[in-house]
């Protein structure tokens, strides 16, 4: 038996270095083995990672933007805020300040940075000191492509606290070293930034650059990069909006970062770091920009697609992850246009109607009183309401408390938002005294929505007014009835007496309506000016001499797909109607009798720009040329006619222009109309309240040419006013063929034997 030798110094550090190195390699064997398992998910251990074919094409979530006619992001569409860019769409001082703090090896390493990890194992781990991240660009992008920190990545060892961080960080080297196999450095810089979350909803570089500074990635100053880079570290603490002293240490810190990294000269960083932080700051949202009520419409008409369209695959469409490209026809400008319009006219009919309101509620009934208990009855149908019944049930004092109960809220004014204290019951009395509006303007010719606005204030008023909301449309509906009659013969000089008449209808009482006025002028006069003075006598006759099933069937060929009753006073348009329905039907007549259905959604692309779906316009043959053609010089009646309802339209606009134009107003004036007509554009507005009761007082400060005009008025002069438009003034094209029907009134009289039939039985049942 040997003996062993004697215990030498020499021998102690021949034996401790040899145990060293067993313990080194050891441990160099077991990290390969423990990375192995974890890179193949052993037994289910360690959890899932992404395969190569996840790495080629990175599956993170995109917004889906729509873009306008003229190239315009309108809004996107998304559950995380984000929209992707190209390295080119980057501004160089934004890619140098993001190397020089979170990855300054970037361009030397393949996705794990060794020293970075050996200093932070020394100072973070042994010696106990805060030595930053060892985290590499790489690995941050794995982290944000492939969500390994969450509950679906993690495997029955990931519960164990010391060892779950291990396995992260194991996993994230992992991805990060395939990642920089798959793309290049720019590639994955470009990923980053585009995956990475900065806070304010903002999700990637481009949504980051239009919130906080209202830019696009490539036009950053240095300074701004440099408060972008810093919310890496932390969005909220760092965040300008919301701890902006914090902030500007951090941008300061990443500047000097780009000073040690020699990409900032340092007289540069002392100018640079003097300065404020001044942001434009717009938290993108749906109740913010241009089109806020149009967006709404158009991801409900989405949502719908998704569900009867799949993909390759035969996988759902999300509009809210494809990064689906969708392309309307609405544009920006005329958008613009139609929104300073509207804000600019109801700004002063609001003032207008407080006024005459005074200290009276504006809700009254035919008799022009006040509807007692309307408030109360109208909460009845709020959502607020049906909660408090749902915990109250029928103890009526506890909801009435709740209902009476002052809070803080904000409120809407024309004068901007404020902050009030106010009560549920407040609140909903304070909101219905508020004149509600809808505009939209079409391109005939193509069925292309070039503007929408569906109400004032998508924030505080959620419902659409150009296709959800419909109502009467009063004198707006009489171009039907005459376009029934020019179908059957009448020419616009046909002569009628404006007096009073009566329609039968068996077991009904006699209709005759009076006109606006309450008097009759027995003056003979052609249709057309009938039409342009709005006289209800005369569109009665016409009525009766035709028939509303005539007249309905006309109405639909034109476009109207609403309800309408078969009655005689239909013809005064007591029926409910869409402003979407009514442009689409007046469209007819600018667009030489072929009917047009309205559409704004041109097309759909995937995020690579392919075109998943081509829409088209659904054209239809509704009425002849020469009859669409006569129908637009009825409307004209409204310019050129004596007391015609548009004279009061600007001659400005007037000026070398062909318009036509036919007002509306429903009998107790709560609701105001005007259709406006030129060779390129048709457009329709309406104003009232959200309730029939809620209306001016005097029929006379009610009426559509007061209510409704005016914005169409302000939206056209802006419109021709824009050159780069292209919208010209000009004359409706005739028709090629010589007109069947004189139209000069003059030698009209002259030819005709009969002018018209004034002795009809009155007394004779008619329908």
């Amino acid at each position: 038996m040997v003996k062993p030798g004697p215990f030498t110094r020499e021998n102690w550090a021949s034996k401790s270095i040899n145990y060293l190195w067993m313990a080194f390699l050891g441990g160099l064997v077991f990290f390969v083995l423990f990375v192995w398992m974890v890179s193949i998910n052993f037994l289910g251990l360690f959890g899932s990672l992404p395969d190569f074919k996840a790495l080629e094409n990175p599956d993170s979530e995109l917004a889906s933007e729509m873009i306008s006619s003229d190239g315009i992001l309108l809004g996107t569409f998304a559950r995380e805020n984000r929209s992707p860019v190209t390295y080119e769409e980057l501004a160089p001082n934004l890619v140098q300040a993001l190397i020089a703090t979170e990855d300054e090896r970037f361009e030397d390493h393949s996705g794990i940075d060794l020293q970075a990890m050996l200093r932070v194992f020394v100072k973070s781990i042994l010696l106990g000191q805060d030595s930053g991240g060892g985290s590499t660009l790489s690995q941050q992008t794995a982290k944000n492509l492939f969500k390994t920190r969450t509950d679906a990545s993690s495997g029955f060892l990931s519960s164990i606290p010391g060892l779950r961080m291990l396995i992260i960080k194991t996993k994230e080297w992992i991805v990060a070293t395939q990642l920089e196999r798959a793309y290049t450095k720019n590639e994955i810089l470009t990923l980053y930034l585009n995956t990475s979350e900065f806070g304010s909803n903002a999700f990637g570089i481009k949504t980051a650059s239009k919130t906080f500074f209202n830019k696009d990635p490539k036009d950053l100053a240095i300074q701004e990069s440099a408060v972008l880079v810093g919310l890496f570290k932390a969005p909220t603490y760092y965040s300008p909006v919301f701890n902006p002293e914090n902030s500007l240490r951090r941008r300061n810190t990443v500047l000097y970062q780009m000073v040690k990294n020699e990409v900032l000269e340092e007289s540069a960083y002392d100018s640079i770091s003097k300065l404020p932080i001044v942001l434009d700051y717009r938290v993108q949202n749906q109740n913010q920009g241009l089109a806020t009520y149009f967006r709404e419409i158009v991801k409900a008409d989405l949502l719908k697609w998704a569900k009867e369209n799949l993909k390759s695959d035969g996988s759902a469409y999300d509009i809210f992850g494809d990064g689906l490209k969708i392309y309307v026809t609405l544009d920006s400008r005329m958008q613009r246009y139609a929104e300073e319009a509207m804000g600019e006219h109801m700004v002063e009919l609001q003032k207008a109607f407080y006024k005459e309101m005074g200290d009276r509620d504006p809700w009254i009934d035919e008799s022009w009183q006040v509807i007692p208990g309307f408030i109360e009855t109208a909460v009845k149908r709020t959502e607020r309401y049906r909660i408090l019944k749902e915990r109250y049930g029928d103890r009526t004092d506890s909801i009435n408390f709740k209902l009476n109960e002052k809070k803080k809220m904000r409120v809407f004014s024309w004068e901007g938002e404020r902050d009030t204290l106010m009560s549920t019951m407040d609140s909903l009395a304070y909101y219905k005294k508020f004149l509600q509006a809808g505009f939209v303007s079409m391109d005939p010719h193509t069925g292309h929505i070039k503007a929408w606005v569906g109400g004032m204030d998508h924030k505080y008023f959620k419902f659409d007014h150009v296709k959800q909301g419909k109502r009467q449309p009063g004198s707006t509906f009489k171009p039907f009835v005459y376009a029934a009659a020019i179908e059957n013969g009448y020419s616009p000089c046909y002569s009628v007496i404006d007096q009073p008449v009566e329609v039968y209808i068996p077991g009904q009482p006699a209709w005759s309506p009076s006109n606006a006025d309450g008097k009759f002028s027995y003056e003979k006069m052609t249709i057309r000016k009938a039409m342009a003075q709005s006289i209800n006598s005369v569109t009665a006759y016409m009525m009766k001499k035709l028939s509303p099933k005539i007249v309905i069937e006309t109405a639909r060929r034109l476009g109207i797909t609403s309800e309408l009753e078969e009655v005689p006073s239909l013809a005064l348009g007591v029926n409910d109607v869409s402003i979407f329905e009514m442009i689409g039907a007046f469209g007819t007549f600018v667009n030489k009798g072929e009917h047009t259905t309205p559409y704004y959604i041109d097309r759909i692309e995937d995020k690579n720009g392919n075109v998943i779906q081509q829409f088209t316009p659904k054209k239809r043959p509704a009425m002849s040329e020469e009859h669409a053609y006569l129908m637009t010089y009825m409307l004209r009646g409204g310019f050129e006619e004596e007391s015609g309802t548009s004279q009061g339209v600007p001659w400005t606009l007037r000026e070398g222009n062909e318009l036509g134009g036919k007002t509306g107003t429903t009998q107790n004036a709560s609701d105001g109309w005007y259709m406006g007509i030129s060779k390129d554009l048709v457009s329709g507005t309406w104003v009232g309240g959200d309730d029939r009761a809620i209306h001016f007082r005097s029929w006379s400060a009610g009426q559509g040419s007061k209510t409704a005009r005016p914005i169409w008025v302000k939206y056209m002069t802006k419109v021709y006013a824009d050159a780069s438009l292209g919208y010209t003034k000009g004359p409706f094209p005739r028709p090629e063929r010589p007109l069947s029907i004189e139209i000069n009134c003059d030698k009209y009289e002259q030819d005709s034997q009969q002018f018209a039939d004034f002795d009809y039985d009155a007394k004779k049942n008619d329908f």
